[in-house]
């Protein structure tokens, strides 16, 4: 028997495999209950072969797991070694919020941790085409308070705090869950990370205030590139825990104490290969931060802004089109240049009644306008009715002023006299010379 054989032989004999490799309890009603014609649809020859090849059934037990980061969903099936293997990778359309967990309603973030989907979370019928509820809130989300509802895997290409994929790619990836159910698996698993948990990406992170819980996922994600087996995931002292195996008689309580647990030796060692190569890639990487971090959620206080904004969204408010963003300095940042109210029954009922107020206000601001220039002619009047007056009383004053102004003083008789005199000897002498030739 090899060395990979050997070790998960022994995770199987502790109990650790979770319950995607159980083969009891999906019934054929169960999943034969899918009217629409596109959730009947079957996986295409091409990835049968590719299957067959890596030693799959077509229902053989799957799993599934999202990187936010990288935009990707991966889905993996069990081969007949037990171990899986990944048989598709899907561009994500569009997945909502930012790097970090989901926190609250309404802060629309798409959860990251571990999830589980059983039968009756398939939608077919879902209005977003195909979808499956990934069990958001699960034990670790109620222990911490964290609330939500309603997160998906679905079509049509539109979130808010899902992960949504194209039509043509949901119905692949639902195809592959509902076959399973169809083998006998009861759970399939779904592992939700913020990016890749490598060395490089670690490092890169390391100062940002998700860092311990994404810490906590990695242990979860190590189990799985160490084993390649979905690992059993249990929750204690509100954090998660990964192929622990509770002594007889406990159990885990997501609140409580952890139970003591034990491990198998052999995956001990494996884990701790695999760690001692980890850590000398992260402290290579600590002085690197290319690319540059992603914008990642401030934790409960940034949620509960962003649920804040939702709220008033959904009441049909006019809000800016973009949530608000908590920067690091603890200012808010609002996109305020575009405004608008979302298309609803309840965002149409608002636009109405701000409409009807806008109306009764432009109404009384034209009352109040009418009746300034009403009294503004008014005065107008008056003081032209005052003008004419003041004119008319100076116009009847005036001709006896002029009677009472003195007569011009006369020029004296002998100036004028000599004047006269003057005049006729000039004439009588240019007379006299122009008979004599003077």
């Amino acid at each position: 028997m090899t060395k990979t054989a050997s070790l998960f032989a022994k995770i199987a004999q502790a109990g650790l495999l979770v319950a995607a490799l159980g083969v009891a309890g999906c019934t054929e009603s169960s999943v034969g209950d899918f009217a629409p014609q596109h959730a009947n649809r079957q996986l295409s020859p091409k990835i049968l072969a590719e299957m067959s090849k890596k030693g799959m059934s077509r229902t053989s037990p799957v799993m599934a797991r999202i990187f936010k980061e990288e935009g990707k969903l991966e889905i993996w099936k069990q081969k007949s070694n037990g171990r899986y293997d990944i048989v598709a990778s899907y561009d994500i359309c569009k997945w909502s919020g930012k790097l970090g967990p989901k926190y609250t309603e309404g802060d629309r973030q798409a959860p990251e941790g571990f999830y589980t989907v059983r039968p009756a979370q398939m939608k077919p019928n879902s209005q977003y085409h195909l979808a499956f509820n990934i069990g958001y809130p699960n034990a670790y989300d109620r222990a911490n308070g964290r609330t939500g509802s309603n997160l998906m895997v679905h079509g049509a290409c539109s979130s808010s705090g899902c992960y949504s994929m194209t039509d043509p790619q949901i119905e692949e990836i639902y195809a592959f869950g509902r076959d399973a159910f169809k083998g006998g698996q009861t759970e399939f698993q779904i592992q939700a990370f913020p990016f890749r948990m490598t060395a490089a990406n670690m490092a890169r992170y390391r100062s940002d205030p998700n860092y311990e819980f994404w810490k906590m996922l990695k242990v979860g994600y190590d189990n799985f590139e160490v084993t390649k087996v979905p690992p059993k995931v249990d929750v204690c002292e509100k954090r998660y825990v990964f192929n622990q195996v509770a002594a007889e008689g406990q159990s885990f309580n997501p609140s409580g104490t952890c139970p003591a647990s034990t491990q198998p030796d052999s995956l001990k060692m494996a884990y701790g290969a695999y760690q001692s190569t980890y850590e000398a890639a992260f402290n290579s990487a600590v002085n690197s931060s290319i690319p540059a971090p992603k914008p990642t959620i401030a934790g409960i206080k940034e949620a509960n802004i962003v649920s804040d904004w939702t709220r008033k969204r959904a009441r049909g408010e006019r809000v800016t089109m973009e949530p608000p963003s908590l920067n690091s300095d603890g200012s808010i940042t609002e996109t305020t240049t575009r405004m608008g109210r979302i298309d609803s029954p309840a965002g149409r009922k608002m636009a109405a009644l701000d409409a009807e107020k806008a109306a009764k206000q432009k109404a009384e601001e034209e009352k109040i306008a009418a009746a300034a220039a009403a009294k503004a002619a008014k005065e107008l009047a008056q003081q032209q009715l005052a003008a004419e007056k003041a004119a008319a009383k100076a116009a009847k004053e005036q001709p006896a002023a002029v009677a009472a102004q003195p007569p011009a003083e006369a020029a004296p008789a002998a100036e004028v006299q000599t004047a006269q005199s003057d005049g006729t000897v000039s004439k009588l002498k240019k007379r006299l010379l122009g008979m004599f030739g003077g």
